[in-house]
This record gives structure tokens, sequence and C-alpha cells, in this order.
């Protein structure tokens, strides 16, 4: 599977670092977390993530409170920044991972097409922000994209 060689870079580069990970997904419905999983001596460089398709798993898993998203609507690149900026400070990462969209077959309550998400990678000094239009109302399809793309961005930050 093309996630788990994109994932086996990316361990490699990260376990030769020693630096860390910590992934906050909505859409990708875990797929990215699984793919960084998948590598032999993940627990050297994952430090754990979530499955954040509520406002209750975010705020009990993250252990913040819902001011920290004030004035922001999931499946923006803000909102992704700040996820990602969440996990990464709650679970003291170097990188952390993040995205909020729609994955399908239809839109999100926000009024984003099926096929939309917004994804941030942020480290120590670096915030990078991308938005994904598939134009797609295939939900598998759009995981799938959302978590590969994800991981090409963590990938260029590694570079």
């Amino acid at each position: 599977m093309e996630l788990f060689k994109q994932a086996e870079s990316i361990g490699k580069s990260l376990k030769q670092s020693s630096k860390t990970v910590s992934v906050a997904e909505t859409s990708a419905g875990g797929l990215i977390s699984a793919s960084l999983l998948s590598v032999p001596g993940a627990s050297s460089y994952f430090l754990g993530g979530g499955v954040l398709y509520t406002y209750e798993s975010r705020h009990k898993m993250l252990s913040i409170e819902d001011s920290f998203f004030d004035g922001l609507r999931p499946s923006t690149e803000e909102y992704a920044i700040r996820l990602a900026q969440a996990i990464q400070n709650h679970l003291g990462s170097d990188y952390a991972i993040s995205e909020s969209g729609a994955s399908g077959p239809s839109g999100n309550r926000y009024g984003d097409s099926s096929g939309h998400c917004c994804i941030a990678v942020a480290s120590i000094d670096d915030v990078k922000c991308i938005t994904i239009e598939t134009g797609s109302e295939d939900r598998a399809e759009n995981m799938n994209i959302f978590a590969k793309s994800a991981l090409s961005l963590l990938q260029e930050i590694l570079q």
C-alpha cells in the first residue's frame, strides 16, 4: 500500500533524527496514524494521536477548553493549524499533523463539499498548511488522498 511506503520513509527519517510526531485527524479516520504505526519501531517516533471526530472527543482527548477554537470553524486552514498545535503541545512532539474536512459522500455541516480537507503540519519552528479539493464523493478514496497528502506535507517539512 502506498501509504505504508510513505510512512516507512518518514519513519526512517524521524528515527535517524530522533524526532517525534503526533496526529490529530478527523476526516482521514485514523489512516494517517495507522500508516505511521505500520512501520516497525514506530514507538521510537510516534507519540500518539486520535481521531477527533466530534467536539467532545477534541475537548477530552486534547484537554483544552473549547475557547481555544473560538471564532474558528472546522475544515479551515486556521482550524487545522490550531489543531496541529494543540496535539503537538499536548503530547510534546517535535512534529504534529492535523486535518479537518469532508470525506463524503456528501459535504459537511459547515458548507464544504465532499473531498474538501485542510491539512496542517506543525514543527517547533514552523507550520505549513494546505487545502485539498478532490471534487469526489468517494469516501474511501478521499480518506486515502487526505492521508497521503498529510504524509507528503510532513515529508516536505522533514527534508
